[in-house]
């Protein structure tokens, strides 16, 4: 039927004047001219977020050829509580739409439980916070594991591994730089992540993307319990009094927290000297995991007002992406989250802001059930193993860096000359920058 998505389909396209669903795999040629485009001019917009789950760093673990953290199920041992937990987080997750239960949903259950022998005084508190500490332990090293042998491979002396680990590595540069490099007299990106591990945070360092979060310090730094909008400025030679801003800055939200922060003290947090990939035994991963490591699971509702630093977090997220003239571009989540859906709707009640959704595919009909009752034209879906895929979004659809002033010379200088119709096709034209 004419304009009905057909949730059914494993690829489905639409913009602004396309819509299509269908079985084969989209051939790049025939709708890169069709989505490239689109993507630029919303890239442009006054207010750009950008939202990424795990599929992200699975992608990378992909095409570097290293596993990737898995996300199964919470293996406790104590007969007293394993099965109540296991139930109560499959019941919880399908309350939330949010289909088959994983290790996040269990960790969130098992947390509240032990909440709740603490109130009692239980003596099965003491079985299940060891419990719980060693295997948040084990979820932790899991995470640094996959840092670390992305990495090592970078390194290598394996041929086949280092080059597979420097594609990965690119891709995902290229990837950032298309989020990042807005002109800098516009609003910098704003960074969202549900994930614990710091590839976004390695990636953006090794292409000079400075980053801005709500930490302050360098030997320990402390989370600000207030955002001030600090920014780069520089002053250019000879001109005094009119400082200008610099390029490639942008913003960053954990939402879930990070492997790399810690509670100290009366509810101070710091971010620990945790290298990336940092060795099993490296003394900045606590022993105490549950009392310390700032990591909240995917959570049930409300409850970002309940536990610190989330109420900060979160609304940081709703300040960035609801007003007008705000655009989201999710790539890797799931809508598996009910306190980050729940913000993402109340932007639709903004006419002039927009949903730009890049998906493998749709677990549990997650997103159909989202979209439901959208307004149709505040949305852009690219979901499909198709545009999930790192390296066909990179190569064929994502505009093309806003600072890589060279390539759009040579077009322009190009187009100027005899030769201009026969001239080599390049993947920017003007309305492609972002300035």
């Amino acid at each position: 039927m004419e304009n009905v998505i057909e949730w059914g389909k494993p690829h489905i396209i639409k913009t602004s004047t396309e819509l299509a669903c269908f079985d084969e795999t989209p051939v790049s040629k025939d709708w890169r001219p069709k989505i490239e485009p689109w993507l630029s001019a919303i890239f442009q917009t006054e207010h750009f977020s950008l939202l990424v789950g795990s599929g992200l760093t699975n992608a990378l673990a992909h095409i570097a050829k290293i596993p990737s953290q898995g996300m199964g199920r919470l293996e406790l041992t104590d007969d007293t509580y394993k099965d109540k937990i296991k139930g109560y987080s499959e019941k919880s997750a399908s309350a939330m739409e949010r289909g088959e239960a994983n290790l996040e949903d269990d960790f969130r259950v098992a947390l509240e439980l032990l909440k709740g022998y603490e109130i009692l005084e239980d003596e099965n508190y003491e079985t299940l916070k060891n419990e719980l500490n060693t295997t948040l332990n084990a979820f932790i090293k899991t995470i640094l594991k996959t840092e670390r042998t992305f990495k090592e491979q970078l390194s290598s002396n394996e041929e086949i591994k280092k080059n597979d680990a420097i594609n990965a590595f690119g891709y995902l540069q290229a990837f950032l730089l298309s989020f990042s490099s807005r002109a800098a007299s516009r609003e910098r990106l704003n960074l969202f992540t549900t994930n614990y591990d710091r590839f976004l945070e390695y990636g953006c360092d090794e292409i000079g993307v400075i980053l801005l979060d709500r930490f302050k310090g360098k030997i320990q730094p402390i989370f600000r319990n207030t955002r001030l909008e600090l920014d780069y400025h520089y002053n250019p030679p000879g001109i005094r009094g009119e400082p200008r801003y610099v390029e490639g800055v942008a913003r960053i939200t954990k939402l879930h927290g990070s492997i790399d922060w810690n509670f100290k003290g009366h509810g101070k947090i710091v971010r620990a000297l945790l290298p990336f990939g940092a060795s099993d035994t490296h003394p900045d991963i606590p022993k105490d995991a549950t009392d310390h490591v700032v990591i909240y699971p995917n959570s049930a509702k409300d409850i970002e007002t309940a536990y610190y630093p989330y109420s900060e977090l979160f609304r940081d997220f709703s300040s960035a992406i609801c007003r007008p003239n705000s655009a989201i571009v999710t790539y890797g989540y799931g809508f598996g989250d009910s306190h980050i859906n729940r913000i993402i709707a109340d932007m639709f009640t903004i006419p002039s802001t927009h949903l730009v959704i890049i998906a493998f595919n749709d677990p549990g009909d997650r997103i159909q059930n989202f979209l439901k009752d959208k307004n149709k034209a505040q949305y852009t879906l690219l979901i499909g193993s198709h545009f999930g895929n790192l390296e066909h979004l990179v190569d064929n659809y994502l505009p093309k860096s806003a600072i890589d002033r060279l390539t759009i010379k040579m077009r322009d200088l190009i187009g100027k000359r005899d030769f201009g119709a026969q001239a080599p096709a390049t993947s920017v034209d003007k309305n492609e920058s972002t300035n």
